[in-house]
């Protein structure tokens, strides 16, 4: 029987849905990240990352779905909803969710991950913060999984950061 915190299959599948809206906000001129929320096994909210065509530095994907998720559901509507992410949620990111009251959160490609592709790029001075180690701070268990599908999740990025 698999761990409550591993992948998946179904988890996988929310996950390439992830990447693809990555490559779309990558497509509309953001930088390439995605996530979803998924209630009871269906996909009811998506977002991308808007912070170059928004001009916002806050509006990361993930950041933008728990602003649309903490106006349409309920704390235990959402304590039972999984985010799903393109990308392992940065600090900034993993503070949103612990306070939106999202239960669990997928990820595909990890933080560290990323800072080996970005490097010292300017548009995205990552931080060595994962997100376990955000939740781990706070009163409420945020269950998690992650990195999974390394090769779909880097895709994105390819000649993004250079």
């Amino acid at each position: 029987m698999p761990s409550p915190y591993a992948p998946t299959p179904e988890d996988k599948k929310h996950l390439v849905a992830a990447v693809e809206l990555a490559a779309l906000a990558r497509k509309g001129g953001n930088h390439p990240f995605g996530a979803l929320l998924v209630l009871d096994g269906e996909a009811v909210l998506t977002a991308g990352n808007t912070v170059v065509t928004e001009q916002d530095a806050t509006g990361h994907a993930e950041t933008n779905l728990v602003r649309l998720a903490t106006r349409a559901y309920t704390r235990e509507q959402l304590a039972g909803a999984t985010l799903y992410t393109s990308t392992e949620p940065c600090a900034m990111c993993a503070g949103a969710v612990y306070w939106s009251g999202i239960g669990r959160v997928v990820y595909a490609l990890g933080e560290d991950e990323l800072l080996a592709l970005t490097g010292a790029s300017e548009e995205n001075p990552t931080m060595a913060l994962p997100c376990r180690e955000v939740f781990a701070a706070g009163q409420r268990a945020v269950r998690v999984s992650g990195p999974c599908l390394y090769e779909e999740a880097v895709a994105v990025h390819e000649g993004f950061w250079n």
